[in-house]
């Protein structure tokens, strides 16, 4: 399987950003992460960042044709984007929404979730660990 992994605003931060409820580990480490998970269940991956909106929608978009599924940790836009969700529901890819923390024991707006309305299953508040479910779970269920 060919998965497109997309982290949004602030993961890039990650280790820096509030360590109390992120970890203290870097986002070079979750890519490593990532790739090791995919490599397991016999996924290839492409990995993107972005902290624009837009540019989250572009790649969602470029996932066409292209790839057999997402894998996305929308980050703040989880709350508030409507464009991501009609960009995951317009490629109709099997998506599944990643959160590091517990959004739904954190500020009541966290518990809101856009893009999880275009996915088929979420992981939150694993950590790092929801990265690798979530491309078990498409590989189990899409794998070729």
């Amino acid at each position: 399987m060919n998965l497109l992994v997309i982290n949004g605003p602030n993961l890039n931060l990650l280790g820096i950003r509030e360590p109390n409820i992120y970890g203290d580990q870097s986002f070079s480490a979750l890519e490593r992460f990532i790739q090791a998970a995919a490599q397991e269940s016999g996924a290839s991956v492409e990995l993107f960042q972005s902290n624009h909106e837009g540019a989250i929608v572009d790649k969602i978009q470029s996932a066409y044709g292209r790839m057999d599924g997402i894998v996305i940790n929308p980050a703040a836009y989880t709350h508030t984007s409507v464009a991501i969700l009609d960009a995951l529901k317009a490629v109709a890819l099997p998506a599944v929404e990643v959160h590091l923390s517990d959004v739904n024991s954190r500020e009541p707006f966290r518990q809101i979730s856009y893009a999880g309305m275009a996915c088929e299953e979420s992981f939150i508040g694993l950590g790092f660990e929801g990265y690798r479910r979530a491309i078990q779970y498409l590989c189990q269920k899409y794998g070729h």
